[in-house]
């Protein structure tokens, strides 16, 4: 498994920009308040879903998105949604639960997770993600984000949760 010094040598691999914080633990959206306020942008929440069928999901939004998951499949076109267990999270995205980041599809060469992108997270920029760890959170631009996921294959499926629906990227 990649590690958060792997994350970084591949964001300056591609010439991405970051900036990372160091802090205590925080485990849920809504501690670490008082971290967020020093840092600008957009924060996320992130959530490692597993639906009916197997398939594999991981929502990164707004911190402050409301994400109704018993209607999300039917946006989305999955079975019905559940929490992935920590097991299937350390295999796929090598991280642990807390630490659950859109820079964890480093980990996910063999592509079995899909990723969903809040519609409200892909105009904030910066953007600020755990870096594989819950001890620290990274910023990079909207672009930056962008081309880290084209650095790991990923084409994310941006929806409005407002709105519950898909929308273009």
């Amino acid at each position: 498994m990649k590690t958060r010094a792997d994350l970084f040598a591949l964001l300056d691999a591609h010439g991405i920009a970051h900036a990372t914080l160091d802090h205590p633990a925080v485990f849920r959206v809504g501690e670490g308040d008082e971290i967020k306020a020093a840092l600008p942008g957009g924060h996320s929440k992130n959530l490692f879903l597993k639906d009916a069928k197997g398939q594999l999901w991981l929502i990164s939004a707004l911190g402050e998105t409301v994400i109704d998951l018993k209607t999300l499949h039917h946006v989305i076109g999955s079975a019905r949604l559940s929490f992935g267990n920590a097991a299937l999270m350390e295999e796929t995205l090598g991280v642990t639960p807390g630490s659950v980041t859109a820079f964890g599809l480093i980990n996910d060469g063999d592509h079995r997770v899909r990723f969903v992108l809040d519609a409200a997270l892909a105009r904030a920029d910066p953007v600020n993600f755990h870096p594989l760890t819950n001890t620290a959170t990274t910023a990079v631009s909207q672009d930056g984000l962008r081309r880290f996921l084209a650095a790991v294959g990923v084409e994310p499926l941006i929806v409005d949760f407002a709105a519950m629906r898909v929308v273009e990227g």
